[in-house]
C-alpha cells in the first residue's frame, strides 16, 4: 500500500504537435528560400532588393525564435487530492496585492480581489494577505477596512455552499437568485440574499467614498495615519485590518495594509519596489516561505489554486525543478473576438505551453508563486551553483538592511527550513519594524533590487527577476486549470491597449540593454540556449517594430520610384513569396480555431499586430533607447482597469483615437 508521501502531485503530459512543426518547418523553408532567391539576383537589383533582404532575414529570425519556443509543448496535471492528505505540511503563504492609483484602479476592483483570495480554499491560519497601495489613498484604505468586515459573511458563505466563483461583484453579477423552493435549500436562499445586499451596501459606501473630496473616511483613529497625508510625500503607513488571532480555522486570514514612504527627491522603482517592500514587511511579520503575488484587479477565480500550486511546488523529486509556479494571465468580460488584440489566447496556448518544455514560463509579474529564499537570492543547491552565490561573501546587513527582526526571518528562510513557528504572532507588536523597512531611505547601501528581490533599472521588472532567477540555475512551472486559475480586466480600448504595449516594449528594450541579458545569462550563468531564444522572442518586440515600419513602407516607395521589390508574376519565383503568404496566414488560422476563437478573432488580432508594430512597438522602441543613453526618464503610465466605458453612446469594439503622437507612424503610412 503506497504511504501518502508516496502519492504524486504532478504528472507531466506533452503534448503532440505533429502538425504544427511541419507548418512552421514549410514557413522555415519558404523564408530561407526567398532569402536564398534574392541573394543570388541581388545584383540585378538595386537598393530596395537589399533593404527588402535585410527586412525578410530579420522575419526568418524571429520566425526561428517562434518555432523554438513551440517546439516542445507540455502541460502539468495536479492531484490536490494527494497533497490533502499532507494537510498538515503545508506551508505558509504570503499574499501581496498591489495597487497605485485609487482612479485608473477603483477600489472596488481590489476589494474583490482580496475578498476571493481571503476565500480560497486553503488552511486559514497559514495565510496572510498584504496590500500595497502606492497611492496612500484614503478612499483605498477606507474601502479594504470595510471589506474586512463584509468578509465575515462572504468567506463561511463560500466555504459553507461551495461557491466557485469568489469574487462577489463576479458572483453577482453572473448567478443568478435561487428562486425556486425545490432546487435549493431554504438557508441558502436567504443566506444568499443577505449575502447579496450586504455586499451592494458595501460597494455603496465605497462608491460614496470615492466620490467624496476627502475620500469619505472617518476621523476615527483607524484612520489616524491619513490626515492630511500628501501623495509621493509622506511616510510609511502599516495597519492590520484584521488579525486571525487565535488561528481560528473557520476565520480568514490576515489582512495588512501597508503604504511605503514616499519623498519627491527619492526614487521608488515603481513596481519592483513596492514588491520589495511588502517582501520585507512581510519578512518581519509573518515571514512566510512562500509568497503569491497578484495585481489588483487579478481575483482567485479558482478555489483551489493554492493547492494546485503547491502540488507543482513540492511534487518533483529536488526543489530546483520548480522554483517558481507562474499561471496564465487571463481575463474576464473582455469583448468578443478580441477586437484590440490584448486578450494573448493564442499566445498562452501555443507559445507558453512550448516554454514551459524546457527551463519554464518568465515570471509574468502577477498570478505567481515564488519561493521566498529564492527572492532572498539563494541558488539552487547545485553543485556548480556556488559560483554565483555572491551573497555569502557579504555580511547580513549590507544584503539585507540593519533591521534586527529582518535579518532573523531572512536566516530562517535561507535556511531551507519550509515549516513555520507554531507560535501565534502577534501582528500589532512587528508594526513598527515594519515601518521601519517600508522607508525609502532602508534600501540604502543594501543588495535590494540588485542581488536580491525584485530587480530596479526598468519597468519590466518581471521579466528581469524571472531572468534573474532562471539564471542562477532554478527551473518554472506553468500551472493550467479549468476553470481558470486567476481572471484580470483587458484593458478597453484602443488608447488604453496601446499604452500598455509601449510600456512593455520600453521596458522589454531595457532589458534587452541592460545588464540582465538573456545572452549574457547564457554565457556567464546557468540559463539554457533554448530558454535564452524564448526571452529573445519577446524581447525584440520594438526592434521588430523599425523592420516591420520599413517593409510596410517599400510598396509606396516602389510605386513612386517605378521599381519593385518582389519577383514579377511572369517570374516562378512568385510563387515563394505566394506560397508563404498562403501557408502563414492558414497555420496562423488554424492554431486560432485549436484555442477555440473564430475567424473574426484571428483578423482582429493580424490587424491589431500591425497597428501595435508601426505605434506602440515603435514608440517603446523610442523609449527605450533615449532611457539607455540617459536622455530620458521613464515615466510608468497605468491603464485603466474599470471595464465601464466613460462614453456611453461609443461601440466599445470601435478603435477610437485621441491625440496620442504613437498614431502618426501608423496613420501616416496609411495615407502614403
Amino acid at each position: 500500500m503506497a504511504t501518502t508521501h508516496s502519492l504524486p502531485l504532478q504528472e507531466r503530459v506533452p503534448l503532440n504537435n505533429t502538425l504544427q512543426r511541419a507548418s512552421d518547418l514549410t514557413i522555415l523553408f519558404l523564408l530561407i528560400s526567398l532569402l536564398y532567391y534574392r541573394l543570388i539576383s541581388l545584383h540585378f537589383h538595386g537598393f530596395v532588393w537589399l533593404l527588402s533582404c535585410i527586412c525578410e532575414s530579420w522575419f526568418t529570425f524571429v520566425w526561428i525564435l517562434n518555432t523554438n519556443a513551440k517546439w516542445n509543448p507540455v502541460t502539468y496535471k495536479t492531484y490536490p487530492q494527494n497533497l490533502l492528505k499532507r494537510l498538515d505540511e503545508l506551508p505558509a503563504v504570503d499574499i501581496f496585492v498591489t495597487t497605485a492609483d485609487s482612479k485608473l484602479e477603483p477600489p472596488i476592483i481590489t476589494v474583490n480581489t482580496v475578498l476571493s483570495l481571503l476565500a480560497v480554499e486553503y488552511p486559514v491560519e497559514k495565510l496572510a494577505c498584504y496590500v500595497s497601495d502606492d497611492a496612500a489613498s484614503p478612499a483605498t484604505f477606507y474601502s479594504l477596512f470595510q471589506a474586512s468586515k463584509f468578509a465575515k459573511l462572504w468567506v463561511p458563505f463560500c466555504k459553507k455552499y461551495d461557491v466557485r466563483v469568489r469574487a462577489p461583484s463576479v458572483y453577482f453579477s453572473t448567478h443568478c437568485p435561487p428562486s425556486v423552493p425545490s432546487a435549493v435549500p431554504s438557508d441558502f436562499r436567504n443566506d444568499w440574499n443577505h449575502v447579496k445586499d450586504e455586499y451592494e451596501k458595501l460597494r455603496q459606501r465605497i462608491e460614496d467614498a470615492c466620490e467624496a473630496e476627502h475620500g469619505g473616511v472617518p476621523k476615527t483613529d483607524e484612520f489616524a495615519g491619513f490626515s492630511d497625508i500628501e501623495r509621493g510625500n509622506h511616510p510609511s503607513v502599516v495597519k492590520v485590518l484584521w488579525e486571525n488571532k487565535d488561528g481560528m480555522k473557520d476565520g480568514f486570514p490576515h489582512l495588512i495594509y501597508v503604504s511605503r514612504e514616499k519623498r519627491p527627491r527619492h526614487s521608488h522603482h515603481f513596481k519592483a519596489g513596492a514588491m520589495n517592500v511588502l517582501t520585507r514587511v512581510s519578512g518581519v511579520m509573518t515571514n512566510a516561505p512562500l509568497m503569491l503575488n497578484v495585481d489588483c484587479d487579478m481575483f482567485a477565480n479558482n478555489p483551489e489554486v493554492f493547492l494546485h500550486g503547491m502540488c507543482l511546488l513540492f511534487g518533483f523529486p529536488h526543489e530546483v525543478h520548480c522554483g517558481y509556479v507562474q499561471t496564465f494571465q487571463q481575463f474576464y468580460g473582455g469583448l468578443k473576438d478580441d477586437p484590440f488584440g490584448n486578450q494573448l489566447v493564442v499566445l498562452q496556448h501555443k507559445v507558453v505551453l512550448g516554454i514551459a518544455g524546457l527551463q519554464g514560463p518568465g515570471y509574468n509579474g502577477t498570478g505567481c508563486f515564488h519561493r521566498r529564499k529564492i527572492i532572498y537570492g539563494s541558488p539552487p543547491d547545485l553543485p556548480h551553483a556556488h559560483k554565483y552565490d555572491v551573497l555569502s561573501y557579504k555580511e547580513p546587513k549590507q544584503v539585507f538592511g540593519d533591521c534586527r527582526e529582518l535579518l532573523d526571518s531572512a536566516a530562517h528562510i535561507r535556511s531551507a527550513n519550509m515549516k513555520t513557528s507554531g507560535k501565534l504572532i502577534d501582528l500589532s507588536n512587528k508594526i513598527e519594524a515594519a515601518k521601519q523597512v517600508a522607508s525609502c531611505t532602508y534600501e540604502f547601501n543594501t543588495c535590494w533590487g540588485k542581488e536580491i528581490g525584485w530587480v530596479y533599472g526598468t519597468i519590466a521588472e518581471d521579466v528581469t527577476t524571472g531572468l534573474k532567477i532562471q539564471s542562477m540555475g532554478w527551473e518554472s512551472k506553468c500551472l493550467i486549470l479549468n476553470p481558470a486559475p486567476f481572471l484580470g480586466i483587458a484593458p478597453t480600448g484602443g488608447p488604453a491597449s496601446l499604452t500598455q504595449v509601449k510600456r512593455w516594449a520600453t521596458g522589454l528594450l531595457e532589458f534587452l540593454l541592460g545588464p540582465y541579458n538573456p545572452l549574457l545569462a547564457t554565457i556567464y550563468k546557468s540559463l539554457s540556449f533554448r530558454q535564452c531564444l524564448t526571452y529573445l522572442l519577446t524581447n525584440v518586440w520594438p526592434l521588430r517594430s523599425l523592420f516591420e515600419l520599413c517593409y510596410t513602407l517599400l510598396p509606396a516607395y516602389c510605386f513612386l520610384t517605378n521599381t519593385s521589390f518582389l519577383p514579377k508574376a511572369s517570374e516562378p519565383a512568385i510563387m515563394i513569396p505566394l506560397g508563404l503568404m498562403v501557408s502563414y496566414n492558414v497555420a496562423t488560422l488554424m492554431e486560432y480555431f485549436e484555442c477555440g476563437l473564430s475567424i473574426c478573432a484571428w483578423w482582429n488580432n493580424q490587424r491589431m499586430q500591425r497597428i501595435y508594430a508601426l505605434t506602440a512597438w515603435f514608440f517603446g522602441f523610442i523609449g527605450g533607447v533615449l532611457k539607455t543613453m540617459g536622455l530620458f526618464e521613464t515615466i510608468f503610465e497605468l491603464t485603466r482597469k474599470d471595464q465601464n466605458s466613460d462614453v456611453s453612446n461609443i461601440d466599445p469594439r470601435r478603435f477610437t483615437f485621441d491625440s496620442s503622437p504613437m498614431f502618426v507612424p501608423g496613420t501616416a503610412v496609411v495615407i502614403w
